[in-house]
């Protein structure tokens, strides 16, 4: 399949507007969900597209790499002034609940999450911090 390469503000539009017909496969087959955070310091509501997995019924893993820089994203911080998120996957969108994958959880959702982006292991080398593996879990549709 052939696929069109969307980044930032224009891939969250595209998905966004097409329901996902656009932006949901991204690069080297992986797909995209869509994370909808509120600013920790300026209440704006930002908007991130995000390689992610799903891990079991109703919960979702991302990654807070930022390509291995030694400071985590913006949207990780914000999660973790407000855990409580929106989360758009192709046409639907519902809320969710964020938290850090446990210190029993790390290693089988890290493995998980690396099988399709196997550049996590060097953004991890390139860092001193340990990147999270966040877990959305689904509350309600918005």
């Amino acid at each position: 399949m052939t696929q069109q390469v969307l980044y930032g503000k224009e891939h969250v539009e595209r998905y966004l507007a097409t329901g996902g017909e656009e932006g949901y496969h991204w690069r080297e087959d992986t797909t995209i969900l869509v994370l909808f955070t509120r600013g920790r310091k300026s209440g704006k509501d930002y908007t991130t597209p995000l390689i992610y997995r799903d891990w079991g019924k109703h919960a979702y893993l991302v990654v807070a790499s930022k390509g291995g820089s030694p400071e985590p994203p913006d949207w990780y911080l914000n999660l973790q002034a407000d855990p409580d998120v929106e989360v758009q996957i192709q046409a639907e969108r519902f809320r969710a609940r964020a938290r850090d994958a446990g210190p029993d959880e790390q290693a089988d959702m890290w493995k998980h999450m690396v099988e399709v982006w196997p550049h996590y292991e060097e953004y991890q080398d390139k860092t001193d911090r340990q990147i999270p593996v966040v877990v959305l879990e689904r509350t309600e549709l918005v």
